[in-house]
């Protein structure tokens, strides 16, 4: 299957060829036509799988620059995943002839507020910045073809219901509504036909393919000689890009200044670090001047860099789920990866319940 089969145009399937786009992914077969048609459509994927082309290739076709209103808003929960969605929109929208507006906390409203002067066609917004929106009513939504909620499971773990709630009573009546998730439990499903006539329920089971195509290796050690095994191993390794999970942003600043110390070159994302500074961080990251990027759960929430070769849980996640979500982040698109975990005594009980959810136990490294 190609994106023509799927009716994709051929200007969108030329931008994708020059991205080095050429196949479609399984979600992005199975909801594009739906999408294209009208239809709602909730669509149950692991990130890393090709979600965020899934709908926005089928909006940009039928998006039109000639209709003076807001015609499409992507919900999404974290300012890393908003602006990634940008980013990739960002690329489809080669002649600049669709106004789009990122709406996102730590961003200068001010600056959000000029460019609504002008015709915005596609909103991408975190719940609370566009609230700010609605209220200071310099948004209007009430002509919306399209509402997409993006990562509807981390909107709703990051309790964002109440915000989406206010936010659909003031949508248009009659829209199509998107729902894409990496899991699809009651909360969610019960969130998506809120909104929704008759969804197309798209179910792509993937959970095991990344981690099958990735080398996994555990090095036990003790949180005093930690930082040294971690050194070792990365010098060992030499990484393209490395990403470097830690359990806390206290432990992440001082990993980092140790590094730096030794001469890695690294730098630290987290909740804490402003938001200018996040930007230009994941910027230089993708462009590969950053090697190593240390970064807490919840701000590598949704990352999706290509590149990304290995992935060091210098910190044990606190679930098998975590493990396979921060693992995912490398050997994607059929690539393969590879994961270190360093674990410390205390650790024995976490790596038992990964090692028995994988089925597996996943061989020791030596250092």
């Amino acid at each position: 299957m190609n994106f023509k089969s799927l009716g994709i145009n051929e200007n969108l399937i030329e931008i994708l060829n020059k991205n080095g786009i050429k196949t479609p992914t399984p979600i992005q077969c199975e909801s594009i036509v739906p999408i294209l048609n009208g239809s709602d459509v909730i669509g149950e994927a692991k990130t890393g799988t090709g979600k965020t082309l899934a709908f926005l290739l089928p909006i940009f076709q039928n998006i039109s620059a000639k209709n003076n209103f807001t015609q499409v808003l992507i919900l999404s929960p974290t300012r890393e995943l908003a602006i990634q969605i940008t980013e990739e929109a960002k690329k489809l929208n080669v002649n600049d002839d669709i106004n789009i507006l990122a709406a996102y906390g730590g961003r200068d409203i001010g600056g959000q507020l000029k460019k609504l002067k002008n015709t915005i066609h596609l909103i991408i917004a975190t719940p609370g910045r566009l609230l700010d929106h609605i209220e200071r009513k310099t948004i209007d939504l009430s002509k919306l073809n399209t509402v997409i909620l993006d990562e509807a499971d981390q909107m709703l773990l990051m309790g964002f219901r109440n915000e989406i709630d206010k936010i659909m009573k003031v949508a248009s009546r009659k829209h199509q509504t998107l729902c894409f998730s990496a899991t699809m439990g009651p909360d969610v499903k019960k969130l998506a036909y809120r909104y929704m006539a008759d969804p197309i329920v798209i179910n792509i089971k993937s959970p095991t393919i990344a981690v099958e195509k990735i080398k996994q290796e555990v090095v036990e050690t003790t949180d005093r000689w930690k930082q040294e095994a971690l050194a070792t191993v990365l010098k060992e390794d030499n990484p393209f890009m490395a990403i470097i999970f830690c359990r806390t942003k206290r432990r992440a600043n001082a990993l980092e200044m140790s590094m730096a110390r030794i001469g890695f070159n690294c730098e630290t994302i987290h909740s804490d670090v402003p938001q200018s500074k996040r930007e230009r961080i994941m910027k230089a990251f993708r462009n590969a001047d950053i090697q190593y990027l240390i970064a807490t759960d919840v701000a590598a929430r949704g990352i999706d860099i290509s590149g990304v070769t290995h992935i060091y849980n210098y910190d044990c996640p606190e679930t098998p789920e975590s493990y396979i979500h921060r693992i995912g982040r490398t050997g994607r698109a059929g690539e393969d990866g590879y994961t270190c975990m360093f674990i410390a005594p205390k650790d024995e009980g976490l790596l038992y319940d990964i090692e028995k959810t994988l089925s597996f136990t996943i061989p020791r490294r030596e250092v």
